[in-house]
């Protein structure tokens, strides 16, 4: 790879870092930890979430999404619910949903207007795109 490439790489980690880091900041003022605001992001589409997809989906671990669950149980702001198999839906409360938009709206906000210069630029696709072809060499490297 020429420079310029290892260059684009180096911004794109940089990037991704400073992100992190903002969202971190967000969080602390807000007052919420961070695997409890990506339970609360993750559940916010209005679909239905099993622990395990959720796990799959945001890379938290079985053991930390449980702790989680367990503690926003005891708060009242979710429930789980039997779907008739063996993993249970989690499903918000009253109490969960003004929690979560408590939370969300703020962060919500913020992202759709960083976004909104941005949309119909193909970013996103992009950095899917990116994400699929590194995974593949990564796992080519294990070979």
């Amino acid at each position: 790879m020429n420079n310029e490439g290892r260059n684009e790489i180096r911004r794109l980690m940089i990037a991704v870092n400073r992100i992190d880091e903002l969202y971190y900041r967000a969080l602390r003022s807000l007052k919420v930890k961070d695997n409890t605001f990506v339970l609360f992001y993750a559940i916010s589409d209005g679909m239905s979430h099993s622990q395990k997809r959720i796990c799959e989906e945001w890379l938290i671990p079985r053991t930390t999404l449980n702790t989680i669950v367990k503690e926003c149980i005891h708060l009242g702001y979710i429930q789980l619910v039997s779907q008739g198999n063996k993993e249970k839906e989690i499903v918000l409360t009253d109490s969960g949903k003004a929690f979560a938009a408590s939370i969300l709206t703020p962060i919500f906000a913020a992202e759709e207007k960083a976004m909104e210069p941005l949309l119909g630029k193909g970013l996103v696709e992009q950095l899917e795109c990116f994400t699929e072809r590194l995974q593949l060499e990564f796992q080519q490297m294990k070979e």
